[in-house]
């Protein structure tokens, strides 16, 4: 099909979802919402594939508004990148808000849900597919006014879930403002609010303004993604947020503040300074830091996964950043190589978050519960959930083979780059991300160490007369699906570096694939086009290994430099799945087969450290494993003591100790909460006018009277 009918049947495909949900019965809404919202799912991805493998732009005019612009469609390869992902994200989501609607007992509920979830759908593509900045600031506006009423709207909720809903769409308008405000300097030298008219004119915009723009887009549509210092909303609004909606919060909503930071800052307006690049990738790096810090120290399941949303975000931003100082340092490949490792690591993000999401409420639903001090041993009940989820938390660990190891490898190397940059400053700041990042990924891998083995493993602390079973077949549907997509992204990231490969050229003007996947298979077109000794080098160590199977280029991601140093970088997540799973059976063989082989097994009561019985209460809990953590950046967390009181007896036998610490956010602490004190400083230095005496304001009204005659010229 082509790219209009694609786009039609995916509308259409919302339409009918959300004319259908209106005359149904509530009890088939499910049905409603998983037919049309995986066929508009579908078209998404189509639509989306067909965009990257042809390069094409495809635009629309909608209608004329006369003296501003003409509302337009557009499809490039950098809003084709993003309507991919949205659609693979919607497929399995749509799945799973059917079987969650199967359990809702609200009959208005289901209804609106679903409109309200299909209209969604179609804002989030809209915003993608708008070619101007109008169009574009009207989806959007829509977009934010659904997710508040979606999350507002839910029965049952937690508490606090209005506030975190008007917090989500107080700080949204607060970005799209800002972000408007934008657009509008940006328009200063274009004769229309298109955006390829809003590209042309750029040149003509003096620095001054071009500073303006970068710093009013890029924390403006960072509010929506959740970077540093703009975030204090998403932690409230994913705890808020219905099990039905949350992952496609995270997983479809969250990328449209990336999507606007990049399509302004590295499409319409690409930054020429490198200095504007660095602040990126400084605030990118510290989102990271913080987000993974405050994910690893939670024991709240939803509201850990919003945390480590900070995180991949700051990474992907930190990847921006690092493309945009390229950009403006003259070194296009290495653009293009950032760019492109940002946009891998975006998708990976939404398919590994959507997954966990998925398994989070699988498991709220199951036991009631997300504190992760209060489950435990769930695999023996949730063997299949307990397999999806940890497939996700391998993802976001970054461990091989999986899709999450792939990107952020990438983006350390493109860190490592900067030894091409001439200033010493910029030196200083990539390596010093670089440094953080690395620890970052450190930290993601003890954080869901945590998450899996208290939630997962070990001894049920749940009440025993609380029955837990296996999750429904719709949530573990769509756990299987993004499970596979995750394994798939991981391992074939040659195949998903091209595909992407336009979207990046069009930010950097040079093609991340031809620096990233060398044609290594005999049977490539420019396989030829290698120097015969070094392809003859990777010849002997089995780079040929696959090429009757799967195709393409290669399996192997490399960056070649020159004669003297042939490769820089080098990975191949492929081979190393046949490498791990031939280990693997060589181990089974040892073990089992030969060094096991005439033993028998014997089954003891296990040794508890000489306790006659392990309760519950006396296991490693999660609180127990991210204590290292909280000791260590005490500095950054500085939790305020709210009780400190101890029982004793005749004042010398002490009984028992209570003490409770509230953790206030760093970002609250420090930027916040300074300008709520001063602002409440204001208020009632104010309202101490209001309780003056009835003389002393007459006087103050007799006094401006004077004032006033004696300024204003006689008439």
């Amino acid at each position: 099909m082509s790219t209009p009918t694609l786009l039609l049947v995916f509308f259409a495909a919302c339409g009918a979802g959300i004319l259908l949900s209106l005359v149904v019965r509530p009890a088939r809404q499910g049905f409603v919402l998983a037919g049309l919202g995986c066929l508009a799912a579908v078209a998404a991805v189509a639509v989306g594939i067909e965009g990257l493998l042809t390069g094409a732009v495809f635009t629309q005019p909608l209608w004329s508004l006369p003296g501003l612009t003409t509302l337009m469609l557009r499809l490039d390869p950098l809003s084709s990148a993003f309507v991919v992902v949205t659609g693979l994200v919607l497929f399995p989501a749509s799945i799973y808000a059917a079987g969650e609607l199967s359990r809702d007992s609200a009959p208005r509920h289901k209804r609106a849900f679903t409109v309200m979830l299909l209209a969604l759908y179609a804002s989030i593509v809209l915003i993608l597919i708008a070619g101007d900045a109008l169009l574009f600031l009207l989806a959007w506006e829509v977009m934010s006014i659904l997710c508040y009423l979606l999350v507002v709207s839910a029965p049952g909720g937690e508490n606090g879930q209005v506030g975190s809903a008007y917090l989500l769409l107080a700080m949204g308008e607060a970005g799209t403002l800002a972000a408007a405000v934008g657009f509008l300097l940006l328009a200063l030298g274009a004769s229309s609010l298109q955006f390829d008219a809003l590209k042309s004119g750029a040149s003509a915009l003096g620095a001054s303004v071009r500073g303006a723009v970068f710093l009013l887009t890029f924390f403006g549509f960072g509010v929506k993604a959740g970077l540093v210092p703009v975030n204090s909303w998403l932690p409230r609004a994913y705890a808020a947020a219905p099990r039905a909606f949350a992952p496609v919060l995270a997983g479809a909503t969250l990328n449209l503040g990336l999507y606007g930071i990049l399509r302004v800052n590295a499409d319409l307006l690409p930054v020429a300074q490198a200095g504007l690049g660095q602040v990126a990738l400084i605030i990118g790096t510290v989102s990271a830091l913080l987000g993974i810090l405050y994910a690893t120290t939670d024991n709240d399941l939803k509201t850990m996964l919003a945390h480590s949303s900070i995180e991949n975000v700051g990474i992907v931003v930190a990847g921006y950043g690092a493309g945009m100082v390229f950009v403006a340092t003259n070194h296009p490949a290495l653009a293009a190589m950032a760019f492109l490792a940002a946009l891998y690591h975006l998708i990976n993000h939404s398919l590994f978050k959507t997954l966990l999401f998925f398994g989070v409420g699988a498991v709220e639903t199951q036991t009631g519960t997300r504190d992760m001090d209060r489950l435990g041993g769930l695999i023996k009940w949730m063997p299949l959930t307990a397999l999806g989820f940890l497939a996700g938390s391998l993802s976001i660990a970054a461990l091989p083979p999986f899709n999450g190891f792939v990107s952020e490898w990438l983006t350390l190397q493109v860190m490592l780059r900067s030894a091409e940059l001439s200033s010493a400053g910029a030196k200083i700041v990539f390596a010093s991300c670089g440094a953080v990042l690395a620890l970052t990924a450190a930290l993601a891998v003890t954080c869901f160490v945590k998450v899996f083995a208290m939630s997962f493993l070990g001894m049920r602390r749940l009440d025993v007369e609380r029955r837990v079973n296996e999750t429904e077949p719709s949530a573990l549907a769509s756990m299987a699906i993004l499970a596979v997509l995750c394994l798939a992204f991981g391992v074939l990231p040659t195949y998903v570096i091209p595909m992407l490969d336009p979207a990046s050229r069009q930010l950097a003007g040079a093609s991340a694939s031809d620096g990233l996947v060398p044609p290594f298979f005999a049977s490539a077109p420019a396989h030829d086009a290698l120097p015969v000794a070094f392809a003859a080098e990777f010849h002997d160590l089995g780079a040929q290994v696959g090429q009757h199977i799967v195709g393409g280029r290669g399996l192997v991601v490399l960056h070649r430099g020159g004669v003297d140093n042939p490769v820089i970088f080098a990975m191949s997540t492929s081979y190393m799945l046949l490498t791990l799973i031939g280990l693997l059976l060589l181990t089974y063989i040892v073990i089992r087969l030969w060094l096991t082989r005439t033993r028998r097994l014997a089954r003891r009561e296990r040794w508890d450290g000489g306790v006659r019985r392990l309760l519950p209460e006396m296991t490693y809990t999660a609180t127990g494993f991210s204590n290292p953590v909280r000791v260590i950046f005490d500095a950054i967390f500085r939790p305020t003591t709210v009780e400190d009181t101890s029982e004793t007896v005749a004042e010398h036998f002490r009984m028992a100790i209570r003490r409770e610490k509230e953790r206030v956010h760093l970002v609250d602490r420090l930027v916040l909460q300074p300008v709520s004190f001063a602002m409440l400083w204001f208020a009632h230095s104010l309202a101490a006018m209001h309780r003056g005496r009835i003389n002393t304001y007459v006087t103050y009204a007799f006094l401006a009277l004077l004032i006033a005659l004696a300024v204003l010229p006689a008439y």
